[in-house]
């Protein structure tokens, strides 16, 4: 049976959320689908409909609006963010005294988690089979530290905080120590953890760490220490559209149904008439299609093409550097695949 026309393009350009489920959530805008539309896929078209809006960034976090694209594209970004950008994580954790009540294994585990800060666009990655590795693909780190009783503490004390030094062991307290040409290299770089504050174990006198931690580049999907996100996830633009104008106490109820700053009232003519200020904000709750005489007054749904993007860097690079990353690895991907077409098509 034929959609009708002024359908089509809700059903192409829009998921429609409704009480008891969701609709058009499947792409259906392919060549030939439709009579009366080319969906033939256009390079011109699609850089006259792409863009990419920069909506919040600070120094680990990155917000922004990806518009004009396929959902299978923008889940390779979040899946490359992941699990393919490399970072410099400690993978080798070699322990000539450890005296606290922490295991060898969950102690190399914790050390092997803490963020390192270290440039991975500058190192190669570490040959299989090789144990010491050079200044082009490790970085070397210490953790020395002994608990002593503080002579100075009164004899009625019972912090520890008081009566004893170093019993506290921190990410602050792994040192790096340049091999080769390192110091040289990376003078400028401060080399060591993200943060500084991240507790790795605690000891009480007499009790020690004498550690050496080896880093190289990996990537996420070896395993997640070297995931360069905290999160990278995306979601659909909500949409929100009033179908008649709603006033007095069923606005009131209306505004209560969404996420504070996405309905708001204003007065017309002595009036407080609900209006649309932020979707953006919804969180698609449904909330108001419990509403009997509300849910046939609202029509919720989300733009197909419009992906609000988050994306949490642990603090290695900074969030946009690691988009850029992630492009620049989606690339080589494509590059490598044509190149596989080109050898299979000269073989036939």
């Amino acid at each position: 049976m034929a959609v009708p026309m002024s359908n089509v393009d809700e059903i192409r350009d829009r998921v429609i959320l409704g009480e008891f489920g969701v609709k058009n959530v499947h792409s259906t805008n392919f060549p030939g689908n439709y009579p009366g539309y080319d969906d033939t896929w256009d390079l011109g078209k699609f850089k006259k409909n792409f863009r990419l809006d920069v909506v919040h960034m600070d120094e680990n976090t990155l917000e922004f609006d990806m518009v004009g694209i396929d959902a299978a594209i923008a889940n390779a970004f979040r899946r490359i963010l992941l699990a393919e950008v490399p970072t410099m994580a400690v993978e080798k954790v070699f322990i000539y005294n450890n005296t606290s009540i922490i295991q060898d294994e969950i102690l190399a585990h914790r050390l092997g988690l803490v963020p390192i800060k270290a440039d991975p666009r500058l190192f190669e990655y570490r040959n299989t089979g090789d144990e010491e590795g050079t200044e082009i693909d490790t970085i070397h780190l210490q953790l020395k530290i002994k608990c002593t009783r503080n002579p100075r503490a009164s004899k009625d004390a019972s912090d520890p905080k008081e009566l004893y030094l170093n019993h506290m062991v921190y990410s602050r307290d792994m040192k790096w120590v340049p091999i080769g040409n390192q110091a040289d290299v990376f003078a400028d770089a401060n080399i060591g953890p993200v943060h500084g504050d991240i507790l790795l174990a605690q000891l009480r006198p007499g009790q020690e760490l004498d550690i050496v931690m080896h880093c190289v580049k990996g990537i996420g999907k070896d395993h997640a220490k070297f995931s360069p996100v905290a999160t990278a996830s995306y979601r659909l633009l909500p949409e929100i559209t009033l179908l008649k104008t709603i006033e007095g106490e069923k606005a009131e109820r209306l505004k209560r149904c969404f996420s504070p700053g996405v309905i708001e009232l204003e007065d017309v003519d002595g009036k407080q008439v609900a209006k649309v200020v932020n979707s953006r904000l919804d969180t698609c709750s449904r909330e108001v299609l419990r509403h009997d005489d509300l849910k046939s007054l609202v029509k919720l749904g989300r733009v197909r093409d419009h992906f609000l993007f988050s994306v949490e860097s642990t603090g290695i690079l900074p969030p946009d550097v690691l988009f850029s990353e992630a492009v620049n690895v989606l690339i080589a991907k494509c590059q490598k695949f044509l190149t596989e077409l080109d050898s299979v098509n000269e073989m036939e």
